[in-house]
């Protein structure tokens, strides 16, 4: 073939071109007709524009529509910081397990937030916010009709925000079940249990201390979280890890012996990102744009440097090396602790509760363990027993409120929360073990849930380490 038959195909485009150009310079002339008339009214509604009065145009959008629009554009911006927590979760908690149940975690961290959405936007809002009594939320289901009227009180936020940012905490308070059952439960156990807790486990809870509920009455103080959302998790994980019992081999002779995570870099990584999400999940709770939302995000990382601080030195005097795992949760475990009060207590009462915060976490998870209770990723010391230190010390660092009475208060919030969740926990997971069982089979355990739940594994292809169970 010469170089002609190779371009013969050209030949026939300029035919289609040489054919159509007469139209083309038609058409073209039509257009510049019509951009001549857009410009003329462009320039014509400038001149307008430019001889109104000028004052008369700062009023049409008044400061109040401008602020609403600033707490809407803020409050989304902080629920999708919350929303990606969820990737910060599943790093951490597959980080701290075994590569053979690495895709299990992941898929139990993705699928959790779309269950959390749905369940939410179904009942749990309604629950959690709509009209009711002290005890419970009702009507305006599936977003329809009343819902929200308690929450958006005073307010500017549009229901679509509202909602948005609310779920993403229920789909918080579900992920932190998944760590502390991780490498032992059925998927689809899993899966259940997280619409029964997003639904309406946390929608109760939440009533009861955001939603116009008895606790709020009372006066109890939760700024962001700390027991609404972290211990309610919490109790939750305690429920089922105590259900399902410790994963094969983790006990030997009585003795809890160490199964490692199998990737530091992502549970590291997961860390971080949990911590700069958090800057969503805290001072998002503001719900508005103010001058607040700086004071809080202060506090937090306040509280989860000083933490972490305290978490790696405590690790490095008691196992003589400093612990990165230890380090992580220390960072996680302020932030959980300064979410209760991070919009009312002073920038070195932050210090004092993440410090504290610092040292709980690193003998809650030794004492846990040494409970015969299996905890994979310390959820329960960081999530539960942090989050309940940080709800009393609102009691004792708040600008206004510490003192003997708001303690009382704070330690009722805990029990009440505490109670109810380990009671419809029991309830939920004893169900479930009924339906379609909780554990999966001893052979599935050590083959991996990966291959035995899913079919696939997370690093196919690469040289696998065995375990010793």
């Amino acid at each position: 073939m010469n170089w002609g038959e190779r371009y013969q195909p050209f030949s026939g485009f300029n035919a289609v071109y040489v054919g159509k150009r007469s139209q083309l310079v038609t058409n073209m002339k039509s257009l510049r007709k019509i951009w001549f008339y857009l410009f003329s009214i462009l320039i014509f509604g400038i001149i307008l524009g430019s001889s109104s009065d000028s004052h008369a145009q700062t009023d049409v959008v008044l400061p109040e529509t401008t602020q609403a629009i600033l707490d809407n554009i803020w409050v989304l911006i902080a629920a999708i910081l919350v929303i990606f927590m969820n990737a910060g979760f599943a790093m951490v908690e597959s980080g701290f397990c075994r590569e053979k149940n690495a895709t299990n975690i992941l898929a139990k961290n993705l699928i959790v937030f779309a269950l959390a959405t749905l369940a939410f936007w179904a009942v749990g809002y309604s629950l959690m916010f709509g009209l009711g009594n002290l005890f419970i939320g009702v009507g305006g289901f599936f977003l329809t009709g009343e819902s929200a009227t308690y929450g958006l009180d005073g307010m500017t936020l549009a229901i679509p925000t509202h909602f948005l940012f609310q779920a993403a905490f229920a789909g918080t308070a579900a992920t932190i079940v998944s760590g502390a059952v991780a490498e032992r439960v059925r998927f689809i156990s899993f899966i259940l249990f997280s619409i029964v807790l997003s639904g309406l486990i946390y929608p109760v809870v939440g009533h009861w201390a955001w939603g116009g509920g008895w606790l709020v009455q009372l006066g109890f103080i939760d700024f962001a979280g700390s027991t609404v959302v972290h211990s309610v998790g919490g109790w939750a994980a305690l429920v089922g890890a105590i259900a399902l019992g410790p994963r094969l081999g983790k006990y030997q002779g009585g003795a809890p012996r160490a199964l490692p995570g199998h990737n530091m870099s992502t549970a590291m990584l997961g860390g971080f990102i949990l911590w700069i999400g958090w800057f969503g999940f805290n001072p998002g709770s503001v719900l508005a744009a103010t001058i607040q939302v700086p004071y809080v995000a202060l506090t937090t990382n306040l509280s989860a440097a000083a933490a972490a601080l305290v978490a790696t030195l405590l690790s490095w005097f008691r196992f003589g090396r400093p612990d990165l795992s230890m380090s992580i949760n220390g960072v996680l475990a302020g932030l959980v602790a300064i979410t209760a009060g991070c919009a009312n207590v002073a920038p070195w009462a932050a210090v004092v509760i993440g410090a504290i915060a610092g040292m709980i976490v690193v003998y809650s998870v030794a004492l846990i363990d040494q409970m015969g209770i299996d905890d994979p990723v310390g959820a329960l010391s960081v999530h539960l027993v942090c989050g309940v230190w940080g709800t009393l010390a609102v009691g004792v660092f708040d600008f206004d409120q510490a003192g003997l009475v708001q303690f009382i208060t704070q330690f009722i919030g805990v029990i009440a929360v505490g109670l109810f969740t380990v009671i419809a926990s029991i309830v939920g997971w004893y169900c479930l073990g009924l339906l379609v069982g909780l554990r999966v089979s001893n052979n599935q355990e050590l083959a991996g849930l990966d291959m035995s739940e899913h079919g696939i594994e997370a690093y196919a292809g690469f040289l696998k380490v065995a375990d010793a169970e």
